[in-house]
């Protein structure tokens, strides 16, 4: 792997705050002039230029050419982020089934994928097979690599610990420090519906998720079942990093026995590999029912945190044979069934694209923030 060493973490605190001020303005408003970084970002235009020419220097911005317009004066120089100057490696580890992996440039592009089937790993064969991916991943690069992104099932804290991850046998994991002396990059670990919300939020413009206001709920359903909280676009994660762990939330007391030890959790209703079970136990007449069920269950859970949060926006990401139609319908009506019309009347509920990569972009969103600065 080639690696990279412009971490923001190795500048001086303000000039690493100022050079996120210009790259984000670059980021979120594409090409500009270096006075028009000026205003955008209120530095000096002197610090501006030196913050540029490092910028250039280190790879990640270029000089684009003249501004074409008809405005007095000598024309401006714009300049742009060099999307493919860096690449991240990112990883999603949600699926029952596999381990799933993308290198993707700046902004968030694909350019390669991989993955590993899971095969029941768990414990330390699970960590070989993150370890294992990786390793695949950076080696269909020869783009320096800027750090990896990992979105885990789980509750993980700011250390990159995973705390604890049922379905993969994780406890108290120091994921971010394994990966990390294993590949000799920046590592940035983090829950998987978190990223997905994250994912949306940072590209969902380049990838037509783009969210319709500030604050956002995005439910994951694939192993397990989470959801990923943004409101006033801030991430919430929880004083014990466990916020959105809806999935152990009991909604059927003579339930089904979890893999948490306790009975009826929402898991062993709406979670993919329990859904499909019960699918297969019935015929096609009562697939529609089965998966009402599921959303009616999902609705329940729902109503309480929407109305309490006035939310207006819930996204449903999982398999599209399982969440479109008949579980979505059943879900939505349920949350309005129990919340006033005043938190209702502005919901949209709705599903993530099919083929969209919310976790894995999401992951290097995560990557792009610590090393970059980048929100």
């Amino acid at each position: 792997m080639t690696t990279t060493t412009i971490s923001r973490q190795q500048q001086p605190p303000l000039r690493a705050h100022n050079r996120s001020l210009v790259l984000e303005a670059l980021y979120r408003d594409g090409s500009m002039s270096r006075a028009d970084l000026a205003r955008r970002s209120g530095l000096t235009r002197p610090t501006v230029s030196a913050l540029v020419s490092d910028l250039i220097d280190d790879g990640i911005a270029r000089e684009l050419g003249v501004r074409d317009d008809a405005r007095v004066g000598k024309p401006a120089t714009l300049v742009g982020i060099e999307s493919d100057a860096f690449h991240i490696v990112t990883v999603d580890l949600s699926s029952a089934e596999r381990f799933v992996g993308a290198v993707v440039d700046l902004r968030g592009g694909v350019v390669e994928r991989a993955s590993v089937e899971l095969d029941g790993a768990v414990g330390e064969a699970a960590v070989g097979l993150v370890e294992r991916l990786v390793d695949d991943l950076g080696s269909l690069t020869t783009r320096p690599l800027l750090g990896i992104g990992v979105a885990t099932p789980g509750i993980v804290d700011h250390e990159g610990v995973v705390r604890t991850a049922v379905h993969l046998g994780w406890y108290d994991l120091d994921l971010r420090s394994r990966l990390s002396d294993h590949v000799g990059l920046p590592v940035h670990v983090g829950n998987d519906s978190n990223a997905a919300a994250v994912g949306i939020r940072t590209f969902g413009e380049t990838t037509g998720q783009a969210a319709a206001g500030q604050s956002l709920m995005v439910v994951t359903i694939d192993h397990g079942v989470g959801v990923g909280l943004v409101v006033a676009g801030a991430l919430v994660e929880g004083d014990q990093f466990s916020a959105g762990e809806i999935g152990h939330v009991t909604v059927d007391e003579n339930g089904d026995v979890c893999a948490c030890g306790r009975r009826g959790c929402l898991e062993e209703v709406l979670a993919a590999p329990q859904l499909r079970s019960r699918l297969r136990q019935h015929d096609e007449g009562s697939r529609g029912a089965v998966l009402n069920d599921a959303g009616r269950a999902l609705g329940l859970v729902l109503a309480p945190i929407i109305s309490a949060l006035n939310l207006n926006e819930v996204v449903l990401s999982g398999p599209a044979d399982l969440v479109e139609g008949a579980l979505l319908r059943a879900a939505r009506e349920t949350v309005r069934q129990r919340t006033l019309s005043a938190v209702s009347n502005g919901l949209i509920m709705r599903i993530a694209g099919s083929g969209t990569d919310l976790a894995l972009l999401g992951a290097a969103s995560f990557v792009l923030q610590a090393e970059l600065g980048l929100t």
